[in-house]
């Protein structure tokens, strides 16, 4: 290979798709695959702006996030201002979304933050994050079957009917596996009916709640996002860091936009908008929807005891008191589908990060198929389900099966989501790094001050600080179980392994080294 191509990943092309060799000892910026006829590839405009929409979105579970996430972060973090503190991880997700979206424009690619790092920081930390990325994304569904196994359960008990919540789980992954089979405007759909019907119903709770009382306008000043409380009559002290973390976690699933781009229509146009679509659009919903139970309650004390004391309630409570019992009765439905909502995202995002390394050849190469008719990743899918189904089984064998709020909820749920969190910040902290690079490097006549210079710089810095926060709050975070600790260990090693398998491959297998996170799709 000739040295004289174009240095711009857009220009000469080779016969096997390489494109513009910039890099010491001449591999290639990036890999096309556009023509080879040796890549199975997704299908093509599969899905518009709604159905990326729908399918990032739903990952980010917005009835989840505020069900689940708020609660915590009203009774253990800043209290009064969980609202702001929303605003500031809204305001930060936008800057990481300005140089995300910058890279999304430029290279389209189904492995999401693996290839961006991969293009930045080289091939040995892309491949290290793709692993890891891959664990977090895996462990999201198993986490999210622990969650609807035990809304489940408490539904089904109402009517008299008692499962051991690891059926439930498994039910949820066989569904998921099913539907996911099929083109992915089948999984759009049906995400997008579960999420629509989440967001109105608790758009209905958060008006009935504005109307019954005033909005306290201390749970919008931006300084109290940074304020815990003290322990008083009663109440355990808060922690702003735990605050700010639950925040940053609701937003989790946005940022697998990209992820779709070969799937979808258009993606240099879809994927950036859906990107600041999601991000503003969630923190404007999350913004109300965090502050409307305050207006249900007393006093902000009332608020936090009810946190605290039951969580669960905390918009249960003020939907059947004040809304109407329809309202709360929705709500307790809604749970247990956006949780499986979010699983099937996750799963979705999943077999597309092993479709990714599977067509590469960083894993087995059956993993980069595509299904003959639906041009899904379905071995990639399969996999994923399988997965899923052995962690849930794992906990179940392990820490039992006959109570589903310790077992389900505390240690799958709330365990493995720690463990999927720990890797996505770490990494969006990593893309924001290697964009800056990124361009500095490869195309410094491209460099602009605010989108690939100030904004990257930003969101790492801020990014960084919020996964120090996670490491100080780790024991709360998993729920005081102390095999918490071992989870960031476990992430690391995963990523250390990657790495290692990058090195291995650029001794033994230069073809493999040279396509680490580096192909691309432009023929869409």
């Amino acid at each position: 290979m000739s040295d004289t191509r174009e240095p711009t990943g857009t220009g000469s092309e080779d016969a096997e798709g390489r494109i513009g060799v910039t890099e010491p000892g001449g591999l290639a910026e990036s890999i096309d695959v556009n023509r080879r006829q040796d890549v199975q590839k997704l299908r093509k405009n599969a899905v518009g702006l709604f159905g990326v929409l729908f399918l990032t979105v739903t990952g980010a579970a917005p009835i989840s996030a505020m069900m689940f996430n708020t609660p915590i972060a009203v009774g253990f973090g800043n209290g009064i201002g969980t609202p702001a503190g929303f605003m500031f991880a809204a305001v930060i997700l936008v800057i990481f979304s300005v140089g995300y979206t910058t890279m999304a424009r430029k290279k389209t690619t189904a492995g999401g933050f693996y290839s961006y790092i991969s293009h930045g920081l080289g091939r040995e930390i892309g491949m290290g994050t793709g692993f890891g990325s891959l664990l977090a994304y895996s462990v999201f569904e198993a986490s999210l079957c622990g969650g609807f196994a035990y809304f489940g359960d408490l539904k089904l008990a109402q009517f008299g009917v008692h499962i051991a919540w690891p059926w439930l789980a498994l039910g949820m992954v066989a569904l998921i596996s099913a539907l996911a089979y099929f083109d992915i405007h089948l999984s759009s759909v049906v995400l997008g009916v579960g999420l629509i019907t989440e967001v109105v119903i608790l758009l209905i709770f958060d008006g009935a709640m504005f109307a019954h009382g005033g909005i306290p306008l201390a749970a919008l000043n931006p300084a109290n996002a940074f304020k815990g409380f003290p322990a008083a009559h009663g109440l355990a002290a808060g922690a702003v860091g735990i605050g700010l973390f639950f925040a940053f976690w609701s937003w989790v699933g946005f940022e697998s936009a990209p992820n779709y781009g070969e799937e979808s229509k258009d993606p240099k146009k879809i994927v950036p908008r859906a990107l600041y679509i999601s991000v503003i659009g969630l923190g404007i919903f999350y913004t109300i929807t965090s502050l409307a139970p305050f207006a249900g309650y007393s006093s902000t004390h009332a608020a936090i005891a009810q946190a605290q004391t039951n969580a669960a309630q905390y918009y249960l409570g003020p939907a059947n008191a004040i809304a109407g019992r329809w309202v709360g009765s929705l709500l307790s439905y809604l749970i247990i589908t956006g949780s499986f909502a979010c699983g099937m995202a996750f799963h979705n995002t999943t077999s597309r990060y092993f479709y990714s390394l599977g067509r590469e050849g960083l894993l087995p190469r059956a993993l980069g198929r595509t299904h003959n008719r639906w041009r899904s990743p379905h071995i990639a899918s399969f996999t994923q389900s399988t997965i899923a189904a052995l962690i849930v089984l794992g906990f179940a064998v392990f820490v039992g099966s006959n109570d589903p709020n310790t077992q389900a909820y505390l240690q799958l749920y709330g365990l493995m989501a720690v463990m999927g969190v720990i890797v996505i910040l770490s990494v969006q902290a990593l893309v924001s790094l290697s964009i800056l690079i990124y361009f500095e490097r490869q195309h410094p006549d491209e460099v602009h001050w605010w989108k690939t210079r100030l904004a990257p710089a930003i969101s790492f810095v801020s990014q960084l600080l919020v996964v120090i926060v996670l490491f100080k709050n780790i024991l709360f975070l998993g729920s005081g179980y102390h095999y918490a600790i071992w989870l960031g260990p476990i992430d690391l090693v995963v990523v250390l392994l990657g790495i290692g398998g990058a090195f291995y491959l650029k001794a033994r297998n230069r073809a493999k080294y040279e396509s680490a996170g580096r192909l691309i799709n432009e023929g869409l």
